[in-house]
């Protein structure tokens, strides 16, 4: 059952979801044909079998006033449908919903708006179904008009908008309903850059006013930055609730193991003897014959995190022996900017004699790199570094997602920590008359 108040009820959550399922038919047969349509007509042949498709299973949580929850989770797991459902745009096969206060909702480009309308006359017609009443959308319409800078473009139909066009008049109608929840999909990624931060900026002073949000998003960093509480639903179910980084982390983790077994075994296995000509060359006195990147716990695997540990350990032959080797690394973004380049030389590790094998480790405490696909390649020389025994290049692939950190453009991150003196006139004058004296 689904119930929803526009009034406000104090003590009460703004939204109640309790044991809801939602279910879906799905016809496995179709008429194909004249012949079939006939055949069907007059009970010839039995009806199709109808399959039912389950997004929801009994799903329970509550959102409290002035809580943001994000929504986190694979395409195609049900995040929309439990939008949809909890706007009353679709009703519960099973359970009940609870709405406690009024809501506005941007969940699809188009959603709530006529084709043949201009955008004003769709202000008007949105407005409604918010329900508002033509006075308040004319007292709003200017403001309305402004942010969403459609401009000369408001008094054409809308069929014409592109994309981003639908989601500044969506956005705008939404935020100035002055709704108490405001539930916002994916939609938004389709805006562009300044745009989205204008959403982000109105967003944050919803939440001030005290405001109640729920949002699904793609982008983990803005789910962790804005979010009192997060939900990573894959499967039709609550995988698990909780912390926004915490609930982050698990789902990034369980999404480099499915990664990392959805490999074709060659490439979870990459051997030197197994690379493409070109990708290895060198006289082979000393060969390096294994190549592993594992985690802080030893298990080797191509997905890491920001601020993972991670070993690079590199198995070798030399076989007659060879004396001071050095061994080295090379880590290249996907786009082929050169990241990094240590090797055993610089850090000031001797290998006097390299006789039969051997391994050579190479440990990074917290990985720096930040979210893309990498490269790595290896290589041994002599210590002058005028003959290269064995070289493998940009011969083995790994990922990195962000994990808990929030930094987005550029390769690494510097760990580095803000800190912010007092800026007071008071302070600067202090500051200032004891470099005087």
């Amino acid at each position: 059952m689904y119930y929803r108040q526009d009034r406000i009820v104090d003590g009460q959550p703004r939204i109640t979801l309790r044991d809801v399922s939602r279910r879906f038919r799905i016809h496995q047969d179709q008429q194909r044909s004249f012949q079939d349509l006939f055949i069907n007509l007059f009970g010839l042949r039995k009806r199709p079998v109808q399959n039912g498709f389950w997004p929801l299973r009994d799903v329970s949580f509550d959102v409290m006033p002035g809580e943001s929850l994000g929504i986190i989770g694979p395409n195609g797991s049900g995040k929309s449908t439990l939008l949809k459902l909890i706007t009353g745009v679709l009703e519960p096969t099973q359970g009940d919903i609870r709405v406690n206060g009024r809501i506005s909702a941007l969940l699809e480009l188009g959603a709530g708006f006529h084709p043949d309308l201009t955008g004003r006359e769709n202000i008007f017609l949105n407005g409604s179904m918010y329900g508002l009443s033509r006075r308040d959308i004319q007292e709003k319409m200017e403001s309305i008009i402004a942010f969403s800078e459609l401009g000369e473009f408001i008094d054409m139909p809308i069929k014409h908008y592109s994309s981003g066009m639908y989601v500044r008049l969506g956005f705008a109608v939404a935020i100035h309903t002055e709704p108490d929840l405001l539930v916002v999909d994916e939609v938004l990624a389709v805006g562009d850059a300044a745009f989205q931060n204008k959403c982000m900026n109105e967003i944050q002073k919803f939440r001030q006013r005290g405001g109640t949000l729920l949002l699904v998003s793609h982008d983990l960093g803005t789910i962790q930055s804005i979010c009192d509480r997060a939900i990573w639903y894959e499967g039709g179910q609550i995988q698990m609730i909780g912390h926004p980084t915490e609930v982050v982390m698990g789902y990034l983790n369980h999404v480099a193991e499915k990664t990392e077994a959805a490999r074709p075994e060659e490439d979870q296995r990459r051997t030197p003897d197994k690379l493409d000509q070109g990708q290895r060359w060198g006289t082979g006195r000393v060969e390096i014959i294994n190549v592993q990147l594992c985690d802080g716990n030893g298990a080797q695997r191509s997905v890491f995190a920001t601020g993972d540990p991670m070993e690079i350990r590199l198995r070798y032959r030399a076989e007659p022996p060879i004396e001071d080797p050095v061994f080295g690394i090379a880590i290249h973004h996907h786009s082929g900017a050169l990241v990094t380049g240590p090797n055993t030389n610089f850090g000031n590790v001797t290998i006097p004699l390299a006789d039969g094998e051997g391994e050579v480790i190479y440990r990074v405490p917290s990985l720096s790199l930040l979210a893309g696909g990498y490269t790595l390649s290896v290589a041994v020389v002599n210590r002058p570094d005028t003959e290269m025994y064995d070289y493998h290049d940009r011969a083995y692939p790994f990922q990195v997602h962000s994990g808990q950190y929030r930094e987005r453009h550029g390769l690494v991150t510097l760990n580095g920590q803000w800190r912010v003196t007092d800026t007071t006139p008071e302070a600067v004058s202090e500051r200032k008359s004891a470099l005087v004296g």
